[in-house]
């Protein structure tokens, strides 16, 4: 009995073609390559250089980067053990940066390091638009700074980034949760402005409101949205260390006339987090409408084994999220490169002609086809255009004894006689 294979529900195939799977556009592997050079292009510009981590990573420094209390960690981790070894693909990758940055003493460099990363992310969620099992994460960290800059330089690359592919309907948000003596004193007031309301928050929010109420405030119930209108705002905690930061870095979004607003229930409810934190939201993707989101995180290599804490800020991106946005602004994405030549042989002798002109067009820089199923010449003329080649060279066994081809410009129709010693220098001149 034969078996019929699918990929796992909540991942998809990138095809060279751009497809339809449960609902979703899935984008063609050339969408995805110019996407990814457009932001691979202007991160380098901004001088931050390339870092990949493994996607297999320890459980433990997961658990410890992204915080046992979270639902990453407590339900949707795919997690494994081999020997007494813990596994988990992993869920994100800024824990990964930091690891290897401590393990390589990439400080030992001197300086600032400017990293950017792109790679596939794995969280047993329920898929839905724009959710998958195995997702596609880009983003920076810069590790070693802790001046106010270097979170509004991380705030204006995500920005340059968006701008870059032509988006344009976003909203940044953006707060501070002052340093690690503002935490705890902001989380026990809001537990006790909480605590006579319990009986109106779901299970989650309860049990959240005695390990780590901060994550309460990233509910999307409504009732508790409600609840939260008049809740002690966490700015109001925050130290004057803190808040001159916080100022510095809407002075210099200012500057650049960078877009804000201002949101104090805007949280990262992990306790290495620190001052700047701040959301792109695209009005594209639905209720969850973040696109990117990120902030200073000055405590995680201390929380990773450390001896002093390391200052880092960055952000992290959804390439999925990121194409729903296009898709809902009507950016049109390059579908691939059509060949610049088709070569359209008849008879075993021109075939062969063909092969080896492929070959050697290919070596000097020309995109070139040829028909590779032995077909018609009709066939052949129909795959050249189906492909949208430019030109078409048509050389039989006549133009093989002459030694010359036949070029066909495919937009006007016209053609004209080539010697086969001429051919590849004026297909090269006509490419330009």
């Amino acid at each position: 009995m034969s078996q019929s294979f699918r990929n796992i529900t909540g991942t998809f195939d990138i095809l060279p073609q751009a497809y339809t799977s449960d609902g979703s556009r899935v984008e063609s592997s050339a969408a995805w390559h110019f996407v990814e050079e457009r932001v691979r292009a202007i991160l380098e510009r901004y001088g931050f250089q390339e870092i990949r981590t493994p996607v297999l990573e320890p459980t433990e420094l997961i658990a410890r980067g992204v915080g046992s209390e979270t639902d990453i960690v407590s339900k949707e981790m795919f997690a494994f053990e081999r020997g007494d070894t813990s596994y988990v693909l992993r869920p994100e990758i800024t824990a990964p940066v930091i690891r290897s940055y401590l393990q390589h003493h990439l400080s030992q460099q001197g300086g600032v390091q400017k990293l950017y990363y792109f790679g596939p992310c794995f969280r047993a969620e329920r898929p839905q638009k724009g959710r998958y099992r195995q997702f596609h994460q880009f983003g920076i960290e810069i590790i070693g700074a802790d001046d106010a800059r270097a979170d509004a330089e991380t705030i204006a690359v995500m920005m340059a980034v968006y701008a870059g592919l032509g988006l344009s309907d976003l909203k940044l948000r953006l707060n501070s949760l002052g340093d690690a003596s503002s935490r705890p004193l902001y989380r026990e007031a809001l537990r006790e402005y909480l605590a006579p309301f319990q009986s109106d928050l779901s299970d989650t929010s309860r049990r959240r409101l005695e390990t780590n109420p901060l994550r309460i405030l990233d509910t999307k119930n409504e009732r508790e949205r409600e609840l939260l209108r008049d809740a002690p705002v966490l700015l109001d905690y925050v130290d004057e260390e803190s808040r001159t930061h916080y100022d510095t870095v809407k002075m210099l979004l200012s500057d650049l006339g960078i877009a804000y607003v201002e949101d104090p229930f805007l949280v990262r409810g992990l306790d290495y987090y620190t001052r700047t934190t701040f959301d792109l939201e695209s009005p594209h993707l639905g209720a969850q409408s973040s696109i990117a989101g990120g902030g200073r995180y000055d405590l995680l290599a201390r929380e990773l084994g450390s001896r002093d804490p390391v200052p880092a800020v960055g952000f992290a991106a959804g390439m999925e999220r990121l194409f729903l946005a296009l898709e809902g602004e009507e950016i049109e994405l390059p579908e691939g490169r059509a060949p610049a030549v088709f070569a359209v042989s008849l008879g075993e002798a021109a075939g062969r002609w063909a092969f080896l002109f492929a070959e050697r067009a290919r070596r000097v820089g020309l995109l070139v086809e040829y028909d590779l199923q032995g077909r018609s010449m009709k066939a052949q003329m129909r795959e050249a255009n189906r492909c949208e080649a430019t030109r078409v060279v048509i050389v039989g066994d006549n133009e093989l004894s002459e030694g010359k081809a036949i070029v066909r410009d495919m937009a006007s129709g016209d053609q004209e006689s080539v010697s086969l010693d001429e051919l590849i220098p004026v297909l090269k001149s006509k490419s330009h």
